[in-house]
């Protein structure tokens, strides 16, 4: 993954073997990202990378992150469950997201037009960071078991991934990574199911559009 911010804009975030090329999703959106990023640095957020994408923290905590999709690329807050979504510009990451949120944008145009809004709620996220709350999280319906949440919280960027995903996607993936008594076994299909991850796509999806 890359190492500085600089190279997420050139190469992408490195988790792939489309960085650099017209394919990477990063490539799609520069302009967005980097007007985005700019927004974000005005506010007083310090810039890291961490796991291959723009981070920007605040004492040390997570406040937000910038990255890409392939149909958008958005803003996504750590503790957004705890910000006052007045002007009702974001959504969960996923149906079951306890905490995160973000707002997409698609072009620079879209950028402008709220940045006073987006301003409000960078400067809300870092007051949240000042107060010290935390989200109290609910039970999951269906619970990651502690190994594979392990990975997670090791790399938030494929967690907040995961969360996007529509529940029976989840589920299938937790049942097919949970299922070998091996660790190794199961670490492996992690990583063989990461880029599928990124892209919205369920366990099965290349199985069953092979058979079409």
């Amino acid at each position: 993954m890359n190492k500085t911010v600089e190279n997420y804009l050139i190469e992408g975030c490195g988790r792939c073997s489309l960085g650099g090329r017209p394919d990477c999703k990063v490539l799609k959106w520069i302009p967005e990202l980097e007007l985005l990023r700019t927004k974000v640095l005005e506010c007083g957020l310090i810039e890291e990378s961490k796991w291959g994408v723009p981070c920007h923290t605040f004492l040390d905590n997570n406040v937000l992150i910038i990255r890409s999709f392939k149909e958008f690329c958005s803003i996504s807050f750590f503790k957004g469950a705890l910000l006052n979504d007045t002007k009702g510009i974001s959504e969960k990451l996923g149906e079951n997201t306890q905490a995160g949120c973000l707002i997409k944008f698609t072009n620079t145009r879209e950028i402008q037009e709220i940045e006073a809004d987006l301003k409000s709620y960078i400067y809300e996220a870092i007051e949240v960071e000042k107060s010290g709350q935390k989200v109290e999280f609910k039970k999951n319906l269906e619970p990651i078991p502690e190994k594979e949440e392990k990975k997670f919280k090791e790399d938030s960027i494929l967690k907040s991934a995961f969360e996007t995903l529509i529940p029976g996607r989840q589920r299938g993936y937790i049942l097919y990574f949970s299922a070998p008594k091996q660790s190794k076994t199961r670490e492996s299909r992690i990583e063989k199911n990461i880029r599928k991850i990124f892209n919205g796509e369920g366990l099965n999806d290349k199985y069953k559009s092979m058979k079409k």
